[in-house]
């Protein structure tokens, strides 16, 4: 949170990955749907909706973190939803490289939906920073960012780790060489794939 996974996620983009957010995901797709909606209204009653009837996001998200049977809960709503949607992209474009943001990954368990992993970090200042200009205070920030794993551990996790602290060209010139390495890596894995093993020899 903070670090710059969405700036990341869109320069890898331009190399040719289709992007999944899957933050915006939930926000313009599961958010809006009436399920969810009639859920939410049941669970929060009126005031969970804004004058339109739209879900009201700053109302939900001062119940659910500030609560962790409430966040457990809006997760168990939303998860099956954004999973399917998941599914159905994937599905309909077979053929292409996918790069997807997913917020918890590895809180959730959800690395073995993916061939790799890759984790953007940045410092706490820069973290608290960024999130400041967005409208989160630094108690939101911390308070959010308590309920994620430590940063340096999801760094141990992942396959690949981008550092965040610098000018946005400096980001740029590591996902570069990230493609790249990725890049490589693919056609190795397609060459080892494709190789005929040696035949065993009959004495």
């Amino acid at each position: 949170m903070g670090c710059g996974k969405t700036t990341a996620a869109k320069l890898i983009a331009e190399l040719g990955y289709e992007r999944l957010d899957s933050d915006g995901i939930v926000r313009s797709q599961i958010l809006t749907s009436e399920p969810v909606i009639h859920a939410l209204r049941q669970r929060y009653g009126e005031p969970i909706l804004d004058p339109q009837g739209a879900v009201d996001r700053a109302r939900l998200a001062s119940i659910i973190f500030s609560q962790t049977n409430e966040l457990e809960w809006l997760e168990r709503l939303l998860h099956p939803a954004l999973f399917a949607y998941w599914r159905n992209a994937f599905a309909s474009s077979p053929g292409r490289s996918w790069i997807v943001e997913v917020p918890l990954l590895f809180e959730k368990g959800l690395e073995n939906w993916f061939d790799f992993t890759l984790c953007v970090t940045s410092t706490p200042e820069q973290q608290f920073a960024r999130l400041e200009k967005r409208g989160i205070t630094r108690a939101q920030a911390e308070s959010r960012i308590s309920k994620q794993l430590p940063l340096a551990r999801k760094s141990d996790l992942a396959d690949f780790v981008l550092g965040n602290d610098g000018a946005l060209w400096f980001l740029k010139d590591q996902v570069s060489h990230f493609a790249e390495k990725l890049s490589l890596r693919t056609r190795s894995e397609a060459f080892l794939e494709k190789r005929t093993l040696p035949q065993p020899v009959n004495e």
